[in-house]
């Protein structure tokens, strides 16, 4: 089992690096988990979005089940979340790759690659912010999925 998480734009603040490399060691006995940045364009530069669209989209292997997230998504609690990512698995997709839009937002191009947009709220979050909140309910639905134990 992997996960991929192709994000738009690097983590620059110290204490988000630490965060994400807590995560990442935690769900090591659970998968692997590789992130992906990728440049991010500016706001003035024509089709900056779909310029990043395409860096995306260069990155997801056509196997690979793949989540957005996105505003539109659709809401999970963390059971339910859970049993996403166990019934995906479970159907012999060994890769989920999770995308990250930066400022910009995501492409229709991207949008429409995907097997699910899911949002974890009606606000707007910094994507570098967002990177961290997946990490963590990613490593929950694994502690949920196992049985074991973690703080609420």
């Amino acid at each position: 089992m992997r996960i991929n998480i192709i994000c738009i734009g690097k983590l620059k603040e110290k204490y988000l690096v630490d965060a994400q490399a807590e995560y990442i060691k935690r769900l090591s006995r659970f998968c692997d988990v590789n992130i992906l940045e990728l440049n991010d364009e500016k706001d003035d530069v024509p089709d900056a979005m779909e310029k990043e669209g395409t860096r995306i989209l260069s990155k997801i292997d056509p196997k690979d089940y793949v989540i957005c997230l996105a505003i539109e998504g659709k809401k999970l609690n963390s059971d339910t979340f859970s049993e996403k990512i166990t019934s995906v698995f479970d159907s012999s997709k060994p890769v989920i790759d999770f995308v990250i839009g930066g400022s910009l937002g995501l492409s229709d191009s991207v949008k429409k690659r995907a097997d699910m947009l899911l949002s974890f709220s009606d606000m707007t979050f910094p994507h570098q912010l967002m990177r961290i909140i997946l990490l963590e309910q990613v490593y929950r639905s694994f502690k949920i999925a196992n049985n074991e134990s973690y703080h609420k």
